[in-house]
Protein backbone atom coordinates (compact mmCIF):
# COMPACT_ATOMS: atom_id res chain seq x y z
CA UNK A 1 0.00 0.00 0.00
CA UNK A 2 0.84 3.47 -0.31
CA UNK A 3 2.36 5.01 2.53
CA UNK A 4 3.39 8.62 1.90
CA UNK A 5 3.26 10.41 -0.80
CA UNK A 6 4.78 14.26 -1.37
CA UNK A 7 5.43 16.30 -4.04
CA UNK A 8 7.06 20.09 -4.43
CA UNK A 9 7.05 22.54 -7.12
CA UNK A 10 4.91 20.71 -9.37
CA UNK A 11 1.81 23.24 -10.28
CA UNK A 12 0.56 25.43 -7.55
CA UNK A 13 2.94 23.20 -5.26
CA UNK A 14 5.68 25.58 -4.57
CA UNK A 15 6.59 24.39 -1.27
CA UNK A 16 6.26 20.68 -0.53
CA UNK A 17 2.99 18.83 0.42
CA UNK A 18 2.65 15.62 2.01
CA UNK A 19 -0.42 13.30 1.65
CA UNK A 20 0.76 10.77 4.76
CA UNK A 21 -1.60 7.75 4.91
CA UNK A 22 0.40 6.29 8.34
CA UNK A 23 -0.89 9.29 10.10
CA UNK A 24 -3.40 7.78 12.32
CA UNK A 25 -4.42 9.46 15.48
CA UNK A 26 -5.63 6.32 17.40
CA UNK A 27 -9.01 6.84 16.92
CA UNK A 28 -11.71 3.27 17.35
CA UNK A 29 -14.42 4.32 15.20
CA UNK A 30 -15.04 4.17 11.89
CA UNK A 31 -12.27 1.66 11.68
CA UNK A 32 -13.47 0.70 7.85
CA UNK A 33 -11.07 3.81 6.90
CA UNK A 34 -8.11 1.97 8.03
CA UNK A 35 -6.52 -1.00 6.19
CA UNK A 36 -3.43 -2.78 7.33
CA UNK A 37 -2.48 -0.40 10.31
CA UNK A 38 -2.76 2.78 7.31
CA UNK A 39 -5.69 5.25 6.50
CA UNK A 40 -7.48 3.49 3.06
CA UNK A 41 -10.68 6.00 3.26
CA UNK A 42 -9.34 10.24 2.72
CA UNK A 43 -11.86 12.83 1.96
CA UNK A 44 -9.74 16.24 1.13
CA UNK A 45 -11.68 20.11 1.71
CA UNK A 46 -10.43 23.13 0.57
CA UNK A 47 -11.44 26.57 -1.63
CA UNK A 48 -11.40 26.48 -4.94
CA UNK A 49 -8.02 26.76 -6.72
CA UNK A 50 -6.20 25.62 -3.89
CA UNK A 51 -5.39 22.10 -5.67
CA UNK A 52 -7.06 19.30 -5.67
CA UNK A 53 -7.80 18.63 -8.61
CA UNK A 54 -4.01 18.45 -9.32
CA UNK A 55 -3.05 16.37 -6.06
CA UNK A 56 -4.67 13.89 -8.07
CA UNK A 57 -2.49 14.30 -11.41
CA UNK A 58 0.76 14.36 -9.13
CA UNK A 59 -0.65 11.42 -6.90
CA UNK A 60 -0.40 9.37 -10.60
CA UNK A 61 2.64 10.27 -11.89
CA UNK A 62 4.24 7.74 -11.51
CA UNK A 63 1.96 5.62 -13.67
CA UNK A 64 3.16 7.68 -16.57
CA UNK A 65 6.36 7.38 -15.10
CA UNK A 66 6.79 3.44 -14.65
CA UNK A 67 4.33 2.63 -17.96
CA UNK A 68 5.48 5.08 -20.41
CA UNK A 69 1.39 6.17 -20.72
CA UNK A 70 -0.25 9.29 -22.08
CA UNK A 71 -3.50 8.02 -19.60
CA UNK A 72 -3.00 10.53 -17.26
CA UNK A 73 -1.74 13.59 -19.07
CA UNK A 74 -0.60 16.79 -17.45
CA UNK A 75 -1.93 19.43 -19.77
CA UNK A 76 -0.72 22.86 -18.51
CA UNK A 77 2.01 24.59 -16.88
CA UNK A 78 4.20 21.51 -15.07
CA UNK A 79 6.51 23.51 -12.86
CA UNK A 80 5.42 26.33 -10.08
CA UNK A 81 5.25 29.27 -11.72
CA UNK A 82 6.61 31.19 -8.44
CA UNK A 83 9.20 29.02 -8.01
CA UNK A 84 13.41 29.55 -9.79
CA UNK A 85 13.56 25.41 -9.17
CA UNK A 86 13.78 23.86 -12.73
CA UNK A 87 12.41 20.80 -11.67
CA UNK A 88 9.29 19.09 -9.64
CA UNK A 89 10.42 16.31 -6.93
CA UNK A 90 8.03 13.67 -6.59
CA UNK A 91 8.11 11.03 -3.48
CA UNK A 92 6.35 7.92 -3.25
CA UNK A 93 6.90 5.66 -0.17
CA UNK A 94 5.44 2.14 -0.40
CA UNK A 95 4.29 -0.77 2.09
CA UNK A 96 4.76 -4.16 1.26
CA UNK A 97 4.20 -6.53 3.42
CA UNK A 98 6.91 -5.96 6.21
CA UNK A 99 8.93 -3.98 3.97
CA UNK A 100 9.50 -0.52 2.88
CA UNK A 101 10.24 0.72 -1.09
CA UNK A 102 10.91 4.16 -1.31
CA UNK A 103 11.15 5.65 -5.13
CA UNK A 104 12.04 9.51 -6.30
CA UNK A 105 12.57 11.71 -9.20
CA UNK A 106 12.26 14.82 -10.08
CA UNK A 107 11.01 15.99 -13.64
CA UNK A 108 11.62 19.13 -15.89
CA UNK A 109 8.69 18.17 -17.88
CA UNK A 110 5.95 15.34 -18.23
CA UNK A 111 8.17 13.71 -20.82
CA UNK A 112 11.48 14.51 -19.14
CA UNK A 113 13.50 13.19 -15.99
CA UNK A 114 16.39 14.90 -13.93
CA UNK A 115 17.14 11.85 -11.62
CA UNK A 116 15.55 8.80 -9.87
CA UNK A 117 16.35 6.57 -7.14
CA UNK A 118 14.99 3.50 -5.16
CA UNK A 119 15.89 2.54 -1.60
CA UNK A 120 14.15 -0.18 0.39
CA UNK A 121 14.38 -0.70 3.59
CA UNK A 122 16.70 1.87 3.71
CA UNK A 123 18.98 0.44 1.18
CA UNK A 124 19.90 2.58 -1.71
CA UNK A 125 19.07 -0.19 -4.97
CA UNK A 126 20.05 2.46 -7.43
CA UNK A 127 20.47 6.19 -8.48
CA UNK A 128 20.39 8.26 -12.04
CA UNK A 129 21.36 11.71 -12.55
CA UNK A 130 20.56 12.09 -16.13
CA UNK A 131 21.98 15.76 -16.20
CA UNK A 132 25.50 14.92 -14.70
CA UNK A 133 25.52 11.40 -16.58
CA UNK A 134 26.58 9.88 -13.37
CA UNK A 135 24.34 6.24 -12.26
CA UNK A 136 25.27 4.04 -9.67
CA UNK A 137 23.82 0.52 -9.88
CA UNK A 138 25.97 -1.11 -6.75
CA UNK A 139 23.14 -2.63 -4.88
CA UNK A 140 21.04 -4.27 -7.34
CA UNK A 141 21.84 -7.83 -5.76
CA UNK A 142 19.60 -6.85 -2.78
CA UNK A 143 16.12 -7.08 -5.65
CA UNK A 144 17.98 -10.33 -6.85
CA UNK A 145 18.64 -7.96 -10.03
CA UNK A 146 22.47 -8.46 -10.74
CA UNK A 147 21.88 -9.89 -13.36
CA UNK A 148 20.43 -6.76 -15.21
CA UNK A 149 22.58 -5.79 -17.77
CA UNK A 150 23.13 -2.32 -17.11
CA UNK A 151 26.01 -1.51 -20.04
CA UNK A 152 23.10 -2.04 -22.62
CA UNK A 153 20.64 0.32 -20.31
CA UNK A 154 23.68 3.14 -20.46
CA UNK A 155 24.22 2.26 -24.34
CA UNK A 156 20.13 2.88 -25.06
CA UNK A 157 20.67 5.96 -22.94
CA UNK A 158 23.59 7.18 -25.47
CA UNK A 159 21.30 6.24 -28.24
CA UNK A 160 18.58 8.58 -27.11
CA UNK A 161 21.12 11.27 -27.44
CA UNK A 162 22.18 10.76 -30.82
CA UNK A 163 18.90 10.45 -32.40
CA UNK A 164 17.28 13.74 -30.06
CA UNK A 165 14.83 11.43 -28.37
CA UNK A 166 14.03 13.21 -24.71
CA UNK A 167 12.00 10.34 -24.06
CA UNK A 168 14.94 7.40 -24.55
CA UNK A 169 17.85 9.43 -23.73
CA UNK A 170 16.09 9.90 -19.73
CA UNK A 171 14.29 6.58 -19.79
CA UNK A 172 13.34 5.40 -16.24
CA UNK A 173 15.53 3.18 -15.15
CA UNK A 174 12.85 1.61 -13.03
CA UNK A 175 10.81 1.25 -15.90
CA UNK A 176 13.95 -0.15 -18.20
CA UNK A 177 14.50 -2.60 -15.23
CA UNK A 178 11.38 -4.17 -14.69
CA UNK A 179 10.95 -4.55 -18.25
CA UNK A 180 14.35 -6.15 -18.93
CA UNK A 181 15.01 -8.59 -16.08
CA UNK A 182 13.51 -11.97 -14.90
CA UNK A 183 12.38 -11.01 -11.54
CA UNK A 184 10.52 -13.31 -8.67
CA UNK A 185 6.76 -13.27 -8.34
CA UNK A 186 6.94 -11.70 -5.10
CA UNK A 187 9.77 -9.87 -5.98
CA UNK A 188 9.14 -5.54 -4.49
CA UNK A 189 9.47 -4.15 -7.68
CA UNK A 190 6.86 -6.61 -9.20
CA UNK A 191 4.58 -5.74 -6.04
CA UNK A 192 5.45 -1.93 -7.00
CA UNK A 193 4.40 -2.77 -10.55
CA UNK A 194 1.16 -4.17 -10.11
CA UNK A 195 0.13 -1.63 -7.86
CA UNK A 196 0.68 1.47 -9.40
CA UNK A 197 -1.06 -0.49 -12.68
CA UNK A 198 -3.90 -0.48 -10.58
CA UNK A 199 -4.15 3.45 -9.66
CA UNK A 200 -6.96 5.39 -10.91
CA UNK A 201 -7.86 8.74 -10.99
CA UNK A 202 -11.72 9.49 -11.79
CA UNK A 203 -13.38 13.32 -12.05
CA UNK A 204 -17.11 11.58 -11.47
CA UNK A 205 -18.46 15.44 -12.13
CA UNK A 206 -17.33 15.33 -15.74
CA UNK A 207 -20.90 14.37 -17.41
CA UNK A 208 -21.36 15.26 -20.88
CA UNK A 209 -24.80 13.77 -22.33
CA UNK A 210 -23.99 14.85 -25.72
CA UNK A 211 -21.07 12.60 -25.93
CA UNK A 212 -23.30 9.85 -23.82
CA UNK A 213 -23.66 7.71 -27.42
CA UNK A 214 -19.90 7.37 -28.37
CA UNK A 215 -18.78 7.01 -24.47
CA UNK A 216 -20.87 3.79 -23.60
CA UNK A 217 -21.31 1.72 -26.46
CA UNK A 218 -18.49 -0.50 -25.78
CA UNK A 219 -19.74 -0.27 -21.92
CA UNK A 220 -23.09 -1.38 -23.08
CA UNK A 221 -21.37 -4.95 -24.34
CA UNK A 222 -20.29 -5.81 -20.81
CA UNK A 223 -23.86 -5.11 -19.98
CA UNK A 224 -25.62 -7.71 -22.32
CA UNK A 225 -24.53 -10.25 -18.88
CA UNK A 226 -27.76 -9.90 -16.99
CA UNK A 227 -25.48 -10.20 -13.91
CA UNK A 228 -23.64 -7.18 -14.55
CA UNK A 229 -26.70 -4.95 -15.84
CA UNK A 230 -28.29 -6.38 -12.52
CA UNK A 231 -24.99 -5.00 -10.62
CA UNK A 232 -25.61 -1.42 -12.47
CA UNK A 233 -29.11 -1.87 -11.06
CA UNK A 234 -28.64 -2.58 -7.57
CA UNK A 235 -25.81 -0.06 -7.67
CA UNK A 236 -28.62 2.47 -8.35
CA UNK A 237 -31.07 1.47 -5.88
CA UNK A 238 -28.27 1.27 -3.61
CA UNK A 239 -27.61 5.20 -3.90
CA UNK A 240 -31.18 5.84 -3.49
CA UNK A 241 -32.74 5.65 -7.06
CA UNK A 242 -35.73 3.44 -7.15
CA UNK A 243 -35.61 2.12 -10.75
CA UNK A 244 -35.03 -1.18 -12.96
CA UNK A 245 -32.79 -1.13 -15.93
CA UNK A 246 -33.58 -2.87 -19.41
CA UNK A 247 -31.15 -3.26 -22.06
CA UNK A 248 -32.73 -3.31 -26.00
CA UNK A 249 -31.19 -3.83 -29.06
CA UNK A 250 -32.36 -1.51 -31.63
CA UNK A 251 -32.98 -1.50 -35.77
CA UNK A 252 -29.42 -0.52 -36.57
CA UNK A 253 -27.66 -3.09 -34.08
CA UNK A 254 -26.81 -0.53 -31.65
CA UNK A 255 -27.84 -0.65 -27.69
CA UNK A 256 -30.01 1.53 -25.80
CA UNK A 257 -30.68 1.57 -21.94
CA UNK A 258 -34.03 1.97 -21.05
CA UNK A 259 -35.60 2.76 -17.77
CA UNK A 260 -38.05 0.18 -17.51
CA UNK A 261 -41.54 1.26 -16.18
CA UNK A 262 -44.96 0.79 -17.39
CA UNK A 263 -43.49 1.91 -20.62
CA UNK A 264 -39.86 1.79 -21.68
CA UNK A 265 -37.72 5.24 -20.40
CA UNK A 266 -34.48 6.02 -22.89
CA UNK A 267 -31.75 6.18 -20.18
CA UNK A 268 -29.78 9.32 -20.87
CA UNK A 269 -32.25 11.52 -22.29
CA UNK A 270 -34.23 11.34 -19.29
CA UNK A 271 -31.51 10.81 -16.06
CA UNK A 272 -31.04 13.50 -14.05
CA UNK A 273 -27.19 14.71 -13.48
CA UNK A 274 -26.97 13.32 -10.60
CA UNK A 275 -28.34 9.87 -11.90
CA UNK A 276 -25.13 10.22 -14.95
CA UNK A 277 -22.57 10.93 -13.13
CA UNK A 278 -23.36 8.03 -10.76
CA UNK A 279 -23.55 6.06 -14.39
CA UNK A 280 -20.74 6.98 -15.07
CA UNK A 281 -18.80 6.80 -12.08
CA UNK A 282 -20.32 3.18 -11.71
CA UNK A 283 -18.82 2.85 -15.66
CA UNK A 284 -15.18 4.09 -15.48
CA UNK A 285 -15.44 1.73 -12.25
CA UNK A 286 -16.53 -1.74 -12.85
CA UNK A 287 -15.23 -3.01 -15.92
CA UNK A 288 -11.19 -3.10 -14.74
CA UNK A 289 -10.32 -1.42 -11.47
CA UNK A 290 -13.14 -3.61 -8.92
CA UNK A 291 -9.46 -4.69 -7.62
CA UNK A 292 -8.16 -0.87 -7.86
CA UNK A 293 -5.16 0.00 -5.26
CA UNK A 294 -5.59 3.45 -5.11
CA UNK A 295 -9.23 5.87 -6.60
CA UNK A 296 -8.33 9.34 -6.87
CA UNK A 297 -11.88 10.64 -6.66
CA UNK A 298 -11.76 14.15 -7.44
CA UNK A 299 -15.17 16.28 -7.08
CA UNK A 300 -17.30 12.97 -6.79
CA UNK A 301 -20.46 14.11 -5.38
CA UNK A 302 -20.67 17.51 -7.28
CA UNK A 303 -23.81 16.47 -8.77
CA UNK A 304 -25.19 14.37 -5.63
CA UNK A 305 -27.47 15.36 -2.78
CA UNK A 306 -25.95 14.35 0.73
CA UNK A 307 -27.46 11.72 1.44
CA UNK A 308 -26.59 10.13 -1.91
CA UNK A 309 -22.60 11.62 -0.77
CA UNK A 310 -22.82 9.48 2.02
CA UNK A 311 -24.37 6.72 0.38
CA UNK A 312 -21.44 6.69 -2.24
CA UNK A 313 -18.93 6.72 0.70
CA UNK A 314 -20.19 3.95 2.31
CA UNK A 315 -20.71 1.93 -1.19
CA UNK A 316 -16.75 2.49 -1.57
CA UNK A 317 -16.13 1.75 1.77
CA UNK A 318 -18.46 -2.21 1.20
CA UNK A 319 -17.03 -2.62 -1.81
CA UNK A 320 -13.39 -1.58 -1.80
CA UNK A 321 -12.46 -2.39 1.58
CA UNK A 322 -9.01 -2.62 1.01
CA UNK A 323 -8.59 -0.13 -1.47
CA UNK A 324 -6.97 3.13 -0.98
CA UNK A 325 -9.53 5.80 -1.74
CA UNK A 326 -8.80 9.81 -2.15
CA UNK A 327 -12.21 11.80 -2.25
CA UNK A 328 -12.13 15.37 -2.80
CA UNK A 329 -15.53 17.52 -1.72
CA UNK A 330 -16.95 20.55 -0.74
CA UNK A 331 -19.88 19.10 0.97
CA UNK A 332 -19.74 19.74 4.62
CA UNK A 333 -22.51 17.47 5.33
CA UNK A 334 -19.92 14.39 5.11
CA UNK A 335 -17.49 16.06 7.83
CA UNK A 336 -19.17 13.69 10.54
CA UNK A 337 -17.24 10.58 12.50
CA UNK A 338 -21.03 8.71 11.41
CA UNK A 339 -18.79 8.11 7.97
CA UNK A 340 -14.95 9.31 8.31
CA UNK A 341 -12.88 10.03 10.94
CA UNK A 342 -10.44 13.66 12.14
CA UNK A 343 -7.36 11.62 11.02
CA UNK A 344 -9.23 10.95 7.54
CA UNK A 345 -10.90 14.49 7.33
CA UNK A 346 -7.91 17.17 5.45
CA UNK A 347 -7.66 20.65 4.64
CA UNK A 348 -5.81 21.84 1.81
CA UNK A 349 -5.07 24.93 2.21
CA UNK A 350 -4.11 27.93 0.12
CA UNK A 351 -0.39 27.38 0.26
CA UNK A 352 -0.46 23.43 -0.28
CA UNK A 353 -0.54 22.08 2.89
CA UNK A 354 -2.49 19.41 3.75
CA UNK A 355 -3.90 19.00 7.54
CA UNK A 356 -5.88 16.28 9.00
CA UNK A 357 -8.56 17.99 11.01
CA UNK A 358 -7.04 16.23 14.25
CA UNK A 359 -4.16 18.46 14.16
CA UNK A 360 -5.92 21.59 12.63
CA UNK A 361 -7.24 22.26 16.53
CA UNK A 362 -6.07 22.59 19.53
CA UNK A 363 -9.07 20.52 21.17
CA UNK A 364 -9.30 16.55 21.43
CA UNK A 365 -11.71 15.60 19.07
CA UNK A 366 -13.94 12.57 19.47
CA UNK A 367 -16.32 11.25 18.53
CA UNK A 368 -18.82 13.29 19.83
CA UNK A 369 -17.91 16.38 18.20
CA UNK A 370 -20.12 17.90 15.52
CA UNK A 371 -17.27 18.75 12.97
CA UNK A 372 -19.00 20.21 10.21
CA UNK A 373 -20.39 23.10 12.99
CA UNK A 374 -16.52 23.20 14.11
CA UNK A 375 -15.34 24.14 10.05
CA UNK A 376 -18.15 26.38 9.82
CA UNK A 377 -17.85 28.33 12.69
CA UNK A 378 -13.79 28.73 11.69
CA UNK A 379 -12.36 26.13 14.21
CA UNK A 380 -9.86 25.40 11.36
CA UNK A 381 -9.54 28.63 9.40
CA UNK A 382 -5.84 28.96 10.00
CA UNK A 383 -5.42 25.69 7.94
CA UNK A 384 -7.75 26.50 5.28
Amino acid sequence: MLKKFKIKNYKNFKNEVCLDFSNTAGYQFSLDCLTDGLISKILIYGRNATGKTNLGKALLDIYNTMFNSSRYVQDGIFLNADSHERSAVFSYEFSFSDQTLLYNYARYSESELQWEELFIDGTPIFNCDFCSKTYNFDNLKYINAETANTERYLQSLEEGQDTKDIAESKLPFLRWLISNVALKNDSMLIRLSNYVRRMVVISAGNVMRSQSRKIYDGFFETLEDNAKLKDLEDFLNVMGLNCSLVLKELPDGQKELYFSNDKLVPFFENASSGTLALFDLYRRLMPSVWDASLIYLDEFDAFYHYEMAENVIRFFKKRFPRSQIVMTSHNTNLMTNRLMRPDCLLILSTSGSLTPLCNATARELREGHNLEKMYISGEFEEYE
